[in-house]
Formats: C-alpha cells, structure tokens, sequence
C-alpha cells in the first residue's frame, strides 16, 4: 500500500527485455536506505518487486501483463520516474489509498502554467469516468492528486510548484501518456452496490 506522496525521482539506467519481459534498473537515493530484497516500490504508480540491488540502484522485473498495460515497457535509459516506498504499519498517511495497481495509461492533453503552478489536462480514458469526480482522488504516476475540474472527456489537475519540480510532471509534455490509478474506494462501492441492486431487482 502506498499514498501517493513521490519521495523522489529516480533515473532509469539499465534496460534489458527478455522473451517474459522487462527488466528495469533504476538509480535511486531515498528509497534504498531500507531496501531489501522482495521490497515493493511504486515506479511511477506502478507496484514493482526488489530483485536486487546495490548502494544506488535497484533492478525489478516487469512480467508482460505490465508492460503491456503500462508504459515502462517504453522508457529507455535515461528516462525519470517517480518513486515511493511502501507506506510502513506507523507512518503518516498524507495522501490516500493507493495501491499500486495501474488501471489504464492516459495521455497528456494541454500543460500550462497559472502563477507558480501548473494547470495539467488529461483525457479520461472510455470506462472510467464514474470513477473521476471533480475533489475526488485520483493517482497519476504515483502522485496522489485532487481532480480540480471534470468534463465529460478530460480532466484536470493544479500541480504546485513542488510536485512540479520533485516528480517527473516536469518532464511530460501533450501527447505523452502518464499511469491512472482511480481511487479503490470508488470501485468498492460501486461493487456494493451493484449487488444492492441486483438483491433489490
């Protein structure tokens, strides 16, 4: 489990595809002074496993199932990429439910700075609009963010100068694609629900 709070940008250093997959290393400093071996880290939204690692960068594998669904299967060395660890027992919780479980990739519409901040437009991607409301939580390559405006096929998100400058959002321009998250909460009620009305029926 995770709360969408970036501890740093890593850099993808090492690539290496296999007839399973993918193989990424990353360069990191935050998250590997308590790595261990079968840790989990969300690389930029994505829930990935330790395999092994060093004093500055780590390796996890991506099965094809999530290169196929997500755009790690694309980033080359070089690349930036947002890291989190797993929210430990007795940490703060300064996000929301995050689970590390990409839903779908949406691409980057229009950017533009507002002040200090940044104003970024996203598609909502076919059958997931139930899910988006406007101050409701969403995670966009592992960044818990609050939806500042929803339309019908896009929406968009005020991004602060710190986010900006300490998540790989600097680095994102019309056209690239970052990783969706819904919040679980929604899904689970909408589940609820949906068995409410079928009793009902």
């Amino acid at each position: 489990m995770f709360t969408g709070i970036v501890e740093e940008t890593g850099e993808v250093v090492g690539v290496t595809d296999t007839d399973d997959g993918r193989r990424l290393r990353i360069a990191g400093h935050e998250v590997l002074s308590d790595v261990s071996h079968g840790a989990s880290i969300s690389v930029s939204g994505v829930c990935l496993t330790v395999e092994a690692f060093d004093d500055e960068t780590f390796e996890v594998f991506l099965a094809s199932e999530t290169v196929d669904k997500t755009y790690l299967g694309t980033v080359e060395e070089g690349d930036l990429v947002n890291l989190e660890r797993a929210m430990p027992g007795d940490g703060r919780f300064d996000g929301h439910l995050v689970q590390g479980h990409v839903d779908t990739a949406a691409e980057v519409l229009a950017i533009e700075q507002v002040g200090e901040d940044w104003w970024f437009t996203f598609e909502l991607p076919e059958g997931y609009g139930q899910y988006v409301v406007e101050k409701g939580s969403v995670t966009l390559d592992g960044i818990s963010l609050t939806v500042a405006e929803r339309e019908d096929d896009r929406f968009s998100v005020a991004i602060i100068p710190t986010t900006y400058e300490l998540t790989n959002l600097s680095t994102k321009e019309p056209g690239d694609f970052v990783h969706l998250e819904v919040d679980v909460v929604a899904k689970y009620v909408e589940n609820m629900l949906d068995g409410y009305v079928d009793r009902l029926q």
